[in-house]
C-alpha cells in the first residue's frame, strides 16, 4: 500500500494461463515491477510482390504479425528485509516466481507421463501437448492472446543456499491473431476486443491536412 493515501493505484503487467476450452483461468502471473520498456514490431501482411497485379497493391491479407520483447525484474531484497514475514522468500528466494514464469514454456509434467504411457501402450500417433492459452496483459486497453517464442534468465545474485535472489528475464512474445486461431476461438475473441481496442483508440487520435502545410490532396 502506498505511503499516500489519495495517490493512485498502480496496475501491475502481467499474463494469464487460460484453459483453451472452457476458458477457465488457471494460473495468473503477476509481474514484481512493471518493465521500463514494451518493444512492439508490426510486420504488415500484404499480398506477395512477386504477384505483380497493381489491383492487389494496397490489399491486405490479415492482421499484422505483431512481437513484443519485454525485460522484467525480480529481486528478493525488500522481503528478505523481514524474513518473518516472508518464510517463502527465505526459503526458496525469488524460485517461486522464476517457476512460474518457466512453466509458460513447459508442459505439465502429467501431459508427459500420459503421452508416455500412451506411447508404450502402442498407440501410433499422439497429438503434441496443447498449452494453455496466454494472454499478456498491459493495462485494461492491452489484453493480448500470446505465444512465447523467446525466453531468458539472467540469476545476477544469490543467498547463502544458492537460491537466486535477483534476477532479470528477457522475454518474446508473438501476438496470435485469428489468423492463428480463427474467430471461434476464446483467444481469437481475445484478439479482435483488442483490435476494436486500437480502433476506438485510433478514433480519438485527429489531425488536419493544416498541420502538414496541405490544403488538400
Amino acid at each position: 500500500m502506498s505511503a499516500f493515501p489519495n495517490s493512485p493505484r498502480l496496475l501491475k503487467a502481467g499474463m494469464v494461463m487460460v484453459d483453451p476450452d472452457s476458458g477457465t483461468v488457471q494460473r495468473i502471473i503477476v509481474l514484481q515491477y512493471n518493465p521500463d520498456s514494451l518493444t512492439r514490431t508490426l510486420q504488415a501482411q500484404t499480398v506477395r510482390p512477386e504477384t505483380r497485379n497493381r489491383s492487389e497493391a494496397l490489399r491486405l491479407t490479415g492482421p499484422a504479425v505483431e512481437t513484443l520483447k519485454l525485460d522484467a525484474e525480480i529481486d528478493a531484497t525488500d522481503q528478505l528485509a523481514v524474513p518473518d514475514k516472508n518464510p517463502l522468500t527465505k526459503q526458496f528466494g525469488i524460485h517461486p516466481q522464476l517457476a512460474a514464469l518457466e512453466t509458460i514454456v513447459h508442459p505439465a509434467s502429467s501431459q508427459l507421463l500420459a503421452n508416455n504411457s500412451l506411447a508404450k501402450s502402442g498407440v501410433l500417433q499422439i497429438a503434441p501437448v496443447e498449452a494453455p492459452l496466454l494472454l499478456f496483459v498491459w493495462s485494461r486497453s492491452r489484453i493480448m492472446p500470446v505465444r512465447v517464442t523467446e525466453f531468458s534468465i539472467t540469476e545476477e545474485a544469490f543467498d547463502l543456499n544458492l537460491n537466486p535472489i535477483r534476477a532479470k528475464v528477457s522475454i518474446g512474445m508473438r501476438v496470435l491473431n485469428v489468423n492463428d486461431l480463427g474467430f471461434e476461438d476464446k483467444g481469437g475473441n481475445v484478439f479482435m476486443a483488442h483490435l476494436t481496442q486500437k480502433e476506438i483508440l485510433s478514433a480519438l487520435s485527429s489531425g488536419g491536412l493544416g498541420a502538414l502545410g496541405l490544403e488538400g490532396i
